[in-house]
């Protein structure tokens, strides 16, 4: 083989790994939070874990990338690992689609609609296709399905170059003594496992195989055991991305290895336990391209209806692999996922809706504790606010890290909202802990409201808890309807706030109140004050969150300057719920 040979192949390889990944990552693009959606429906039972584990890695055609994902999910607490079993059976069947696209490669006909299956005849179509969707296209779902085009493009091309750089070798007597030694299925299996570990893509190292199998120099006896050794060979970035993680995540890696391993025994000892007896004719036949796609898919499909009834005892293997040992702080956001964001922005969309909910619940405790206090719920109140501020401080890290990456534009207004957000919610959450002082001032030092002074206070809370809650609500939900609603209630805790204020100062006038009692309310009412501006910030944030620019202050004018019917008239609704009945 020549110099000039050796680098066509390499480059061949390098055009063919590029395509690949610029396919997958446009795909998975397009899928945006669809991805999230599916990875929900994994857990639901095991034909459905193996349905979408074969549809995820379809989309971004990668076995590897699938169970790397898992060991994140597993490691962040996000999955339990008995669920990730169908998924990974799923994903090494989705696996083998890559190599029926590559199949085309060895199709010859004279037939008009043959060869236009063939990738250089609608390679260069795609490309230039997707060459006009790029540059032509405004919507960055167009510019990703013509990054997904020129990605397959480039794929094809680089099968091509790999193909015609081992041709000549079909010729080469050095290369014919080589292959012999492959006649030894164990050194066929340890061939596909160490490449593909190697590369860390059993797609590439199958269509490396394609490729020469072009020279009509492999037979079906040498290419089984590499094709079984590529599938467990794919297991190595699994493996290497376990390292570092909780035990339940390792095990995660060690199933992945463990269904191909067993896979590959079983079958390996039936394939030629039965060649011995029936002596298939088939086994010294040339094989083609499409012959290893075929193999290849039926490795995979008979391996996961083999296993698959086991799953259980594939976790219990796995569990007795790697054996139990003190757990570690499970990872609030494993960086596994970040490779995957629709995915990793999904469950970080779950996290915020988790901190939207703590706070709310802190907001609760907090009024109810003002007038029935209780160090229990000083205790709750605390504990909440530091998880809160845990949930701020990681979100916020994690996602910033997105910043630079190319995403869908849902995911990237996903992103931009829960970024806009999760301030506020840390924020309310301070304020419930201050309201948890304020009791505790009255509580300790036996500070009696005066019963005016109390009705206000309470109706005042019970605003504040409606707000809060349809907020949290309108967040959770993506709710613009019902966020349209904060604005009028927020000014009606405004102007309900000031009106309590006066009263106060009216009351101190008469003597009826005390100024001790006065510094008291005064904190509670500025902390329920700036409870319902985080409201009205995160129900602007809901609103907004399908447009491309985030500017509250210019909805908040644009709301007070123009006649808006419907504010007027949720404004008079809350207005006389809480300050006609006050």
């Amino acid at each position: 083989m020549s110099l000039f040979s050796v680098f066509t192949l390499l480059g061949g390889l390098a055009f063919f790994i590029y395509g690949m990944n610029q396919m997958s990552h446009s795909l998975e693009r397009i899928a945006g939070s669809k991805m999230e959606r599916i990875i929900n429906k994994m857990t639901k039972n095991r034909l459905s874990g193996l349905l979408m584990g074969c549809i995820i890695t379809v989309a971004i055609q990668s076995s590897s990338a699938v169970t790397v994902m898992l060991v994140g999910l597993v490691n962040s607490g996000l999955m339990n690992i008995g669920n990730t079993v169908a998924v990974i059976m799923g994903s090494n069947i989705g696996t083998t689609i890559t190599a029926w696209l590559m199949s085309l490669v060895g199709i010859s006909s004279d037939n008009v609609f043959v060869k236009m299956l063939k990738p250089e005849s609608f390679s260069p179509i795609l490309a230039f296709v997707g060459i006009g969707l790029i540059m032509l296209s405004k919507k960055p779902v167009k510019k990703d399905v013509g990054n997904s085009f020129v990605g397959v493009a480039i794929l094809m091309y680089g099968m091509m170059l790999m193909s015609s750089s081992v041709a000549p070798l079909a010729d080469s007597p050095s290369f014919s003594g080589l292959l012999v030694s492959f006649k030894n299925p164990i050194l066929g299996v340890l061939t596909g496992l160490i490449v593909t570990a190697i590369i860390q893509s059993s797609a590439a190292s199958v269509g490396m195989l394609q490729a020469i199998s072009m020279t009509g120099s492999i037979s079906y006896g040498m290419a089984v055991p590499i094709i079984m050794g590529q599938n467990i060979g794919t297991c190595a970035t699994a493996i290497l991305s376990s390292i570092g993680v909780n035990k339940n995540a390792k095990r995660v890696a060690a199933i992945h290895l463990s269904f191909n391993l067993i896979g590959t025994l079983f079958f390996m000892v039936l394939y030629f336990g039965l060649h011995m007896i029936f002596d298939f004719s088939f086994v010294d036949e040339p094989i083609k391209p499409m012959g290893i796609a075929l193999c290849h898919s039926i490795f995979n499909i008979a391996t996961t209806v083999l296993l698959l009834p086991f799953s259980n005892q594939l976790v219990m293997l796995a569990s007795k692999t790697i054996k139990t040992e003190p757990e570690r702080q499970i990872a609030f956001l494993d960086d596994r996922i970040f490779e995957m964001p629709s995915i990793a922005i999904g469950e970080c969309e779950k996290l915020s809706h988790e901190m939207a909910e703590i706070a709310w619940r802190s907001v609760s405790e907090a009024i109810n504790n003002i007038f029935d206090h209780s160090r229990e719920a000083d205790e709750h109140i605390a504990d909440a606010e530091n998880m809160v501020d845990k949930y701020e401080d990681r979100l916020g890290s994690y996602l910033i890290r997105f910043s630079g990456r190319e995403i869908s534009v849902n995911d990237s207004r996903t992103v931009s909202k829960i970024l806009h957000t999760i301030g506020d919610f840390e924020r309310i959450s301070d304020h419930s802990l201050n309201l948890t002082e304020s009791a505790r001032e009255i509580s300790e030092k036996g500070i009696v409201m005066s019963e005016s002074a109390e009705k206000e206070l309470k109706k005042l809370g019970e605003a504040i808890e409606e707000i809060v809650q349809k907020t949290i609500n309108a967040y959770i939900s993506n709710d613009a309807v019902l966020a349209l609603e904060i604005e009028p209630l927020e000014q009606v805790i405004d102007v309900y706030t000031e009106t309590v204020r006066q009263n106060h100062i009216d009351r101190l006038r008469k003597g009826e109140c005390t100024i001790e009692r006065g510094f008291v309310l005064a904190d509670i009412l500025n902390n329920y004050e700036r409870i319902s501006d985080h409201c009205s910030n995160i129900a602007i944030a809901v609103i907004q969150a399908d447009s491309d620019t985030y500017d509250p202050h210019e909805y908040i004018k644009n709301l007070h300057t123009n006649d808006d019917m419907q504010y007027e008239r949720l404004y008079n609704i809350y207005r006389e719920k809480y300050i006609s009945e006050g």
